[in-house]
């Protein structure tokens, strides 16, 4: 095959500058799809949960923290370990446990058992992401960006599609029916099978070559610096991301007085506005150059949140479409970034920044719930309205284009 002129030589794995294998990369990114659709059910359900166990804002702050704690401490390690001993069927068994999670809370009886049920999502989650995500930058033939999009805008669709899911099957009919999402765990098993099949045969083909690191020209300290400022990045995104997953269905029946099936296409229309800015947002990464685009994905949603709390509720729905659309075309930026910072840790770097990403939205639910316990769900929406204007810090990142 051809290769191209950027390409990357990763351990394990060699030249991973081919023919972009997109039959892996949409199998990978549908896989995604049922992964965080079945994770979507908890925020889904919260309405639902609170009404029925009489549980708090805290509480419920509590239960997205226990999945958000799950899903990202064990992450790093995985990636760690994986770029090490490559895994080709370990998201398999990231998808038994997200399967055993819901399960679980299908039949939970209490604030103590949603935690247990939850935490199993959790660890799915941890195990199911460092591994597919590397997947997809192998896969990728070079168009890191591109892959990337295709991968998240899996993970983005299913999020938006699951409040839909739980609106129409779950919410009318009571917490067993959480039961059918067993469907989409055994689905992902079986794709997530064959796409094992081509990965164990990629390091196959891959192990005994040569193995070198494309260089970045960039000290030590530059790299170390650079991977702060994402994570900042990624804090005043997610966190202000959580705000909206946890608590849009709240605000809306508080502030407006919808249904709680109602909010859910308000929520809906969010997710699917941040499935539409997560396909863009790696492709012009790759072709205008990652660091103004993770500039404009931040800073440019500051507008459009900071006019949110104050807007009516035609304006409320316009608004999170932008809001949406422009901040999710960041995470793709950054992660791919990210790995061309440190080209030779990429299964690490993946899980490190998607179990921070998790982690700050867990912290940030925890946090937020709190607050609106003691203000009211109102204020919380006028507090963050301000955490995008901290995507400023992008200014400080080099150019990595000039760099190569």
């Amino acid at each position: 095959m051809k290769q191209s002129e950027d390409s990357s030589l990763q351990s394990p794995a060699t030249d991973i500058a081919q023919k972009t294998v997109y039959v892996i990369l949409f199998s990978i990114s549908f896989s995604h799809m049922l992964n965080d659709m079945m994770q979507s059910v908890i925020p889904s359900v919260y309405p639902m949960l609170k009404e029925k166990y009489q549980l708090s804002f805290s509480q419920i702050g509590l239960i997205t923290f226990a999945f958000q704690l799950t899903a990202s401490l064990l992450q790093p390690f995985v990636g760690i370990y994986t770029d090490k001993r490559p895994q080709p069927y370990s998201f398999v068994i990231g998808m038994f446990f997200t399967l055993a999670g819901i399960i679980l809370l299908s039949q939970a009886s209490g604030f103590y058992s949603i935690l247990v049920a939850v935490s199993f999502v959790g660890v799915g989650s941890s195990v199911f992401h460092p591994e597919s995500s590397k997947v997809a930058y192998y896969a990728s033939g070079g168009r890191r960006g591109l892959a990337q999009s295709i991968f998240q805008l899996g993970g983005n669709f299913g999020s938006a599609i699951g409040p839909l899911l739980v609106a129409a099957v779950v919410v009318p009919r009571g917490q067993y029916y959480i039961l059918w999402f067993m469907l989409a765990a055994f689905m992902g098993i079986f794709v997530l099978s064959r796409v094992g099949v081509w990965y164990r045969g990629f390091l196959s083909q891959a192990k005994g070559r040569a193995k070198t690191v494309e260089q970045n020209g960039l000290s030590r300290k530059t790299v170390v610096t650079s991977v702060i400022i994402l994570l900042v990045l990624i804090f005043s995104k997610y966190f202000y991301m959580a705000g909206i997953t946890s608590y849009l269905t709240f605000y809306l029946i508080e502030k407006f007085s919808l249904s709680v099936q109602q909010s859910q296409l308000y929520l809906f229309l969010f997710l699917i506005s941040v499935a539409a800015g997560t396909l863009i947002g790696g492709p012009l990464g790759d072709r205008f150059g990652r660091k103004i685009i993770i500039w404009v994905s931040i800073v440019g949603a500051a507008p459009f949140t900071l006019i949110l709390p104050y807007a009516s509720l035609f304006w409320t729905g316009v608004l999170i479409v932008f809001i949406g659309f422009i901040m999710a075309s960041a995470f793709s930026a950054i992660l791919v970034y990210a790995q061309e910072l440190m080209p030779g840790r990429v299964g690490m770097i993946s899980g490190l920044f998607f179990g921070f990403a998790f982690g700050m939205g867990g912290l940030g639910s925890a946090l937020l719930g709190k607050m609106a316990d003691h203000t009211g769900i109102e204020f919380v929406y006028r507090v963050c309205a301000f955490l995008p204007l901290i995507g400023m810090v992008t200014a400080f990142l080099p150019d990595l284009r000039r760099k190569r």
